[in-house]
């Protein structure tokens, strides 16, 4: 199939909302050591965080996104400079402390990668009910509502169930991709999209998950019991399952080189959502997730997935369908 045309008049509006942004730096080094100066190539630096990423992929694309995030001292400004050079439609919130910098080396002689997350700037009440106040009050709402990555320090773990809750009344679509206490909160909530991995899966439920038909009935059940429409599992190596009230589709993984797994959690939101906002099916939509996030897997350092690496591997994908998996 080939790539949807996206009439600007008509597409639904998306917002991506990044609570912990960050300036994320990549490297590479012959051998990590300890104790050792180790030299480096040039660093490679990007605006990044969950929704940040997600917006950069839209963008690529082809598709149109505004972002919204907290951001503080020089490293926020940098990060606003880096947005602005992306082609970011973007509105900061200001907060007193810097956003946070992580970084990435990639050891040369084994192909490893090192990532070192770090936790982010602590916001004040003030701060964070200045984000939760922006959207609460913008004019002309989103149709769809990107919540994705971690929340920084000071931010309460209810959240992102404040935020599902303002969705629902503003007749809105929310895409989570998060983890922990603030995801369970948002699910319990109720969302339109989930996108957990594996070990995303496994901790929320509780158990161990080690089959595939096990995967499917877990996912099924956070469908019939309502905390979210739609699931979006991503197993790595072992492909991907989309789960809706009318069926499960699953997609194996694709026969590529990977690089570098960086950005391909949010590569494939970006995919998934640029496809719904093209006016595409669910599974058609799915079918771009795993194209996108596959194509990440093929680029180095911060990466993510590029547009011309994912048209290459979007006919590659083979959806299987079984019918009505949430009727058990």
């Amino acid at each position: 199939m080939p790539a949807p045309h996206l009439a600007e008049t008509a597409a639904p509006r998306v917002l991506c909302l990044t609570m912990n942004p960050s300036v994320d730096l990549a490297t590479e080094t012959p051998r990590v050591l300890p104790t050792h100066k180790l030299r480096c190539s040039d660093a490679v630096h990007d605006a990044g965080g969950g929704g940040i990423n997600v917006a950069r992929v839209i963008t690529r694309l082809g598709g149109t996104c505004d972002s919204v995030c907290p951001a503080g001292g020089p490293s926020g400004h940098w990060l606003e400079v880096r947005m602005a050079q992306d082609g970011l439609r973007y509105t900061t919130i200001p907060i007193a402390e810097e956003t946070r910098v992580s970084f990435c080396v990639h050891e040369g002689e084994t192909g490893e990668e090192f990532r070192f997350v770090m936790p982010g700037p602590r916001l004040a009440a003030s701060e964070w009910q200045a984000c939760l106040d922006h959207l609460t009050h913008m004019a002309v709402f989103p149709d769809y509502l990107v919540a994705s990555g971690s929340l920084p320090p000071g931010v309460p773990d209810d959240f992102y169930a404040r935020l599902a809750k303002l969705c629902r009344e503003r007749g809105s679509k929310l895409v989570m991709d998060g983890s922990g206490p603030a995801l369970a909160a948002a699910l319990a909530e109720g969302v339109f999209l989930w996108k957990p991995n594996l070990k995303e899966l496994t901790e929320f439920t509780g158990l161990a998950l080690r089959t595939p038909v096990e995967w499917q009935a877990a996912a099924a059940r956070c469908v019939a019991r309502g905390q979210a429409e739609v699931v979006a599992l991503t197993l790595g190596h072992l492909g991907a399952l989309l789960v809706t009230r009318e069926g499960i589709w699953s997609a194996p993984a694709l026969a590529i080189e990977v690089a570098s797994a960086v950005g391909a959690g949010d590569s494939f939101v970006g995919g998934m959502v640029w496809g719904l906002q093209s006016g595409l099916s669910l599974p058609d939509a799915f079918a771009w997730g795993v194209a996108s996030g596959s194509a990440a897997l093929m680029s180095v350092s911060t990466g993510l997935s590029r547009r011309e690496d994912a048209q290459q591997l979007f006919p590659r994908v083979r959806l299987t369908q079984d019918p009505n998996p949430a009727a058990a």
